[in-house]
């Protein structure tokens, strides 16, 4: 993979690893990061195939015997929903205490995590959510503006249209509520519904046990049982943003980085930020319509773009991104229209 290199010979790789290495002795930790695309029609989901590139900067950090203080240096909107649990757990087998450092965002799957550790480090820009899940099946709703692609389904959607029956429209009889139950379900499946509540269940348990993964002494039950229930359920919106100061009124162990760790932990997101192009819209037609503005009728044409950098998974000892090469199919249909598609030619990751 190419290295960019800025005017003192220095790549920006190198920038990240002296930034790395500068919160590391603040911090008196090893730091991984773990980054994901954010970018507007470019987002990667947290996925299970992360967790085995993470094991091996576990490894690293940990070649000398000991175990040491880890910080998590995060920065998502989600993912799947399971595995915030399995790479959990496995940091916390390679370490003496378990920190996660929020820059920015750290949503929904990434807010998950963060309640696994036993501080949350978080920057005045940074931002948990709520973890109630958008679950998809092959039983979810088309999307009627492309019946090639599922809906998900909010859970809290599906308890506020119960909600919204029950307490706006003053709907309480049993015959009444039953058919406002078939009315939803003649536009969403039944199992579609099932799988929601399969899910919101799922999320709830393993909301409470990573919580219980650092309070574990019994006298905590109370405030674990109103985290959850904030995150899961009493906060309405899924995309709500988190404040420090919120976070820790729910109950969390949330700190606000102190000024110098401040400027390290936004100059490294910025770093992430230029090399992933999070802060550019991700607009695959307008790139197509630059090279080819005008198709016949049936004409067809492919173009490649240039390599995305998807996710990051970063440390002292190796840097770790998941890459992929799209193209784009454009053809040419009547009154002068042009259909693209995005196509993926490869994916995988690659060792930088």
């Amino acid at each position: 993979m190419a290295r960019r290199r800025g005017t003192n010979g220095q790549t920006e790789k190198d920038r990240r690893k002296a930034l790395i290495a500068e919160l590391e002795t603040a911090r008196g930790s090893k730091v991984i990061t773990f980054i994901t695309s954010t970018r507007g029609g470019l987002d990667f989901p947290i996925a299970m195939d992360s967790v085995r590139k993470l094991f091996e900067h576990l490894k690293s950090a940990t070649a000398r015997g000991a175990k040491p203080k880890i910080d998590l240096f995060i920065h998502s909107n989600g993912g799947d929903g399971i595995v915030p649990w399995k790479l959990v757990t496995l940091i916390r087998d390679y370490c003496s205490e378990f920190s996660v450092i929020v820059p920015h965002r750290a949503f929904s799957a990434a807010t998950l995590i963060a309640l696994g550790a036993d501080e949350i480090v978080m920057h005045p820009m940074g931002m948990l959510g709520p973890t109630d899940p958008t679950v998809t099946n092959p039983f979810n709703p088309q999307n009627p503006r492309n019946p090639n692609e599922l809906l998900g389904i909010s859970v809290e959607d599906v308890s506020a249209y119960i909600k919204l029956v029950k307490d706006d429209f003053g709907i309480t009889h049993e015959d009444e509520l039953i058919q406002a139950v078939n009315a939803l379900s003649q536009h969403v499946h039944p199992l579609a519904l099932g799988n929601v509540k399969r899910f919101h269940s799922q999320s709830r348990m393993l909301a409470k046990k990573l919580l219980e993964l650092h309070m574990k002494d019994g006298t905590e039950d109370h405030k674990i049982a109103d985290i959850v229930d904030n995150l899961n359920s009493k906060l309405f919106f899924h995309g709500h943003p988190i404040h420090h100061k919120e976070a820790q009124k729910l109950g969390l162990k949330v700190k606000l980085a102190t000024k110098p760790e401040q400027d390290l932990i936004w100059n490294l997101y910025l770093a992430y930020e230029k090399e992933m192009s999070l802060d550019e819209e991700f607009r695959f037609v307008d790139m197509f319509l630059s090279q080819h503005p005008q198709l016949t009728n049936g004409q067809s044409q492919v173009i490649d773009l240039p390599k995305v950098k998807g996710v990051y998974i970063e440390s002292a000892a190796r840097t770790d991104v998941r890459t992929v090469d799209f193209q784009v199919f454009g053809q040419g249909i009547q009154n002068g229209i042009i259909n693209t598609q995005l196509l993926t030619k490869r994916a995988g990751w690659e060792q930088e």
